[in-house]
């Protein structure tokens, strides 16, 4: 029988490219794709949610499918250039990582972060805890109240925590605050204290990171607002005025200073420093060493109508509650724990970034609290 006229002028290569099309078409819609998306899907809200109260899993540490063949993990590109660090942190939904060393556990320090008003959803904590009795009980403390916040509301959340155990010994063995605070174990107290945040740090800083959030383990009170209120200066170093509260001598409710470590420098630390030797320190706080420099919390106007966003530029910082834009650490700045041009740790920092080409300053009166 003769093909129709229509087929007869056909090109035989359109009929088997038509074929193949027609083909492939019914595979694609009889095939079972429609319930691996399904699965694809479900993984991915999986990745947002908590395998372990204690340790909320990011999306890379997923535990595997017994079912999955083991394919190698896909390569994952980070473009470091679009994390921002800006003054509208939460509009840019910017991530804060708040870093810890912690040698004992207060409950007040953790009841304020709870308070805090930032989204938990963008902030990640890091702890490092001697392997000492005291620090076996502050770790055991922390997990009980990492444990009740994480199986709790999902909105209280927080995205990951991270608990390191150092692994070197502590120089002294007692944390109470005369012992630790005495001049000659300074050195020795505060190179143990840097290679502590340094290991923290490097251990815990991801390329999605945007600000560093330092905060030792005995700040009890700080405004809800602590992340919104520093971020918004926009500033690569920022640190506020840690005060303490007490009873004074007549049996009223007071503050007064903790941290002496932010400061501006003065001409007598300068020819202090050049008179000694290459491995010896200067430290701020003792009689014994007058430096007779500007000390942040000795700038503070503690009137209650006063501006907390004023601001000062320091030469060296405190870490009580230290605010690191990332890029600042990952340009280099770390805590020496070495004498770098005579100073250690956070203000060894705070020298080191300014070598780098970074400004640092302070919130002389802009309060965080030390427990008593």
């Amino acid at each position: 029988m003769a093909l129709p006229r229509a087929i007869r002028r056909t090109n035989p290569i359109t009929i088997i490219l038509a074929a193949i099309l027609s083909v492939g078409f019914l595979f694609f819609i009889l095939s079972p794709a429609g319930s691996s998306t399904t699965i694809s899907t479900a993984k991915r809200k999986t990745a947002a949610a908590a395998a372990h109260p204690l340790s909320p899993p990011t999306a890379p540490f997923l535990k595997a499918d017994s079912s999955d063949p083991g394919k190698p993990p896909p390569v994952v590109h980070y473009h470091l250039n679009n994390v921002t660090a800006s003054a509208e942190s939460t509009k840019n939904e910017e991530t804060i990582l708040i870093l810890t060393p912690l040698a004992r556990f207060y409950q007040g320090y953790w009841d304020n972060l709870l308070k805090l008003t930032y989204p938990h959803s963008l902030i990640a904590f890091g702890f490092i805890i001697p392997k000492t009795r005291e620090g076996n009980q502050a770790t055991a403390a922390l997990q009980n109240a990492i444990a009740d916040t994480q199986s709790g509301p999902e909105e209280k959340r927080f995205a990951s925590i991270s608990i390191l155990r150092q692994d070197f010994d502590p120089p002294i063995s007692s944390q109470d605050e005369a012992e630790r605070h005495k001049m000659e174990f300074q050195k020795v107290r505060r190179a143990s204290m840097a290679r502590a945040r340094n290991s923290l740090l490097f251990t815990t800083l991801g390329p999605t990171t945007s600000w560093v959030l330092w905060i030792d383990a005995d700040i009890v009170e700080t405004p809800p607002t602590l992340i919104q209120d520093m971020t918004s200066h926009d500033k690569a170093i920022l640190v506020p005025n840690c005060f303490q509260r007490y009873i004074n001598d007549k049996g009223k409710k007071d503050i007064r200073p903790y941290d002496y470590n932010s400061w501006q420098d003065s001409q007598v630390a300068a020819d202090m420093a050049a008179g000694m030797g290459p491995d010896d320190i200067i430290v701020e706080g003792y009689a014994e060493m007058a430096t007779y420099r500007s000390l942040m919390a000795k700038n503070a106007d503690t009137t209650e109508s006063r501006d907390q966003r004023a601001t000062m530029p320091l030469d060296g910082v405190g870490g009580t509650a230290l605010l690191v834009k990332a890029e600042v650490h990952r340009d280099g700045a770390m805590f020496p724990p070495f004498a770098f041009y005579h100073l250690m740790e956070t203000e060894g920092f705070a020298r080191m970034a300014r070598r780098l080409g970074w400004e640092c300053w302070g919130l002389p009166n802009y309060f965080v609290s030390h427990c008593p």
